[in-house]
């Protein structure tokens, strides 16, 4: 049978858990893809931008080569030279026209021969490049034009924007692409515009040439990246879907099954299986049994003792704690009372407490209920506090402890020097008893440093004249090492082992028989 704890939900806060937890693969798989898509459209616009850069600077070197061979003809008559110009056209890839200027002043083209016509070289980037939309020969028609210059002459040439629009268009088929001259841009369908060329959503690169005066962008319209993900990963879309499915499905079995132990739990009270098992506390100097912690065994019908390991966590996250020890101590009051004449007056009888204990008044009733069934003074109710979980010093948990000393109840910190509420448990509630855990009874002799924690905690009980009780002694050697050092209060395997109620009051009476004959021999 597991035993899990779970807290109680309704059941739209289940339903909506295994929801959650089923959509939680598939949302966080769907980003997962969206964001590697993204990635790979990056490195796409990347790869798309460097390509087209390369075929740009390629026009250009052949324009560069161009200029560089009419150059040292700028001056000369247009009629001496005007072949020249034109066999650059033929003899040049992409280069549409090669002209001369001298002064500023064009004055020879590969088209017309002799021409007139004023040259701006602000008209050009660094005065190298010029993407223009047209001149008068063929207005509709983008230029980018090369100019370079020596002295008085300068050279220009020029290349269609038929060559730029068709690599733009070709070689970014699948990712947008601009080319970027200054302040102006042109794009796969061939028109000039300016200003800045406006932004991609997804994936945008942008690449500058190292020896031209330009820039190249690439990148993709939005939801690209999401019909990318539709498009290249349907079987991982897939494979995600049944993963969500799968998960909330296990989700779901898996709160009725944790459900199952909390109604096995009621369902144990009810039939009355938790019952108390007896651990003797003795006294370190005599041995006498001064007390017992009563701790909660679980008497299944089917599987028999379960550990309480296994269903203390749970009972204390459900609630269900609070009732079961209220029964705990109905069955103790009801097994000791007959007995109780034979022990000592003040016999401790220890039961531990929790967090979900100190949340009302109930508490109260139930320690009058037990200490009721029991002459008064015959036995001394301990509440032990664990440290699962932090009891608040609320204005209630301060009632509850003021009261229940009132009634003669004293307060204990269980497993002391391993929580992290024992030292503010110390200043916010009026303790009586320290049980040092067992851990640190183990380390006698062993280990130095436990060693010193140990007296530590020891001195400090003396400080603050509390009672203390050391868990866990099982050599003699532990024993005598804690007898010497004052803790009055010894339990452990070595003085008995937890037993239900009969076997405990046997040992008890045996005991008892045994130091009344050491006394009649002293005697």
């Amino acid at each position: 049978m597991p035993l899990t704890a779970k807290g109680s939900r309704s059941w739209i806060a289940r339903y909506a858990l295994s929801l959650l937890i089923g959509l939680l693969p598939i949302l966080s798989g769907i980003a997962i893809l969206h964001w590697q898509a993204g990635r790979t459209l990056s490195q796409n616009a990347g790869k798309t931008a460097g390509e087209a850069l390369k075929q740009f600077d390629l026009m250009l070197d052949n324009a560069a080569e161009s200029a560089n061979v009419i150059l040292p003809l700028a001056g000369q008559p247009c009629v001496d030279v005007q072949l020249a110009l034109r066999e650059q056209v033929t003899r040049r890839p992409f280069v549409r026209a090669a002209n001369l200027a001298w002064n500023n002043n064009l004055y020879c083209t590969s088209l017309f021969g002799p021409y007139q016509e004023a040259v701006d070289p602000a008209d050009y980037v660094d005065g190298t490049l010029w993407l223009m939309n047209g001149n008068p020969v063929t207005p509709k028609s983008s230029l980018l034009v090369y100019r370079l210059q020596d002295g008085k002459g300068a050279a220009m040439v020029s290349i269609d924007g038929y060559h730029l629009a068709n690599i733009l268009r070709l070689i970014g088929r699948e990712a947008g692409l601009r080319l970027q001259v200054g302040n102006v841009w042109i794009s796969g369908q061939g028109q000039v515009r300016e200003g800045e060329a406006p932004g991609f959503a997804v994936g945008q690169a942008s690449l500058s040439s190292s020896r031209f005066p330009f820039s190249v962008s690439s990148g993709f319209p939005p939801g690209e990246a999401w019909r990318y993900v539709g498009k290249e990963y349907p079987a991982l879309m897939a494979l995600l879907l049944v993963f969500g499915v799968l998960a909330g499905a296990t989700a779901r079995w898996l709160q009725k099954r944790s459900n199952a132990p909390t109604h096995e739990l009621q369902r144990a009270l009810e039939a009355r299986e938790f019952i108390p098992y007896f651990q003797p506390v003795v006294r370190s100097h005599s041995r006498q049994w001064a007390g017992a912690e009563v701790l909660m065994r679980w008497q299944h019908p089917r599987e028999g003792l379960v550990r309480p390991d296994l269903f203390i966590p749970l009972a204390e996250d459900s609630g269900l704690i609070v009732p079961m020890t209220r029964s705990l101590l109905q069955q103790t009051a009801a097994l000791l009372a007959p007995q109780a004449a034979t022990f000592e007056p003040g016999f401790h009888v220890g039961v531990n407490i929790t967090a979900r204990h100190c949340q009302d008044l109930e508490l109260l009733d139930d320690c009058r209920d037990f200490l009721g069934a029991f002459t008064p003074g015959q036995v001394r109710l301990v509440l032990e506090l664990t440290e699962r979980e932090l009891i608040e010093p609320s204005a209630v948990a301060q009632q509850l402890f003021a009261q229940l000393r009132d009634m003669g109840v004293m307060i204990a910190i269980d497993d002391f020097g391993t929580g992290h509420s024992s030292l503010s448990y110390l200043r916010q509630f009026n303790v009586d008893y320290l049980k040092i855990d067992q851990s640190f009874v183990a380390m006698i002799g062993a280990d130095a440093l436990s060693g010193h924690i140990l007296d530590s905690i020891i001195e400090l009980s003396a400080k603050l004249e509390l009672g203390i009780v050391a868990e866990g002694v099982e050599t003699p050697a532990q024993r005598d090492y804690l007898t010497s050092r004052g803790v009055g209060f010894l339990q452990g395997y070595l003085f008995g082992k937890p037993l239900p109620a009969e076997d405990f009051l046997n040992n008890f009476k045996r005991q008892a028989s045994v130091q009344e004959d050491k006394v009649t021999l002293s005697e």
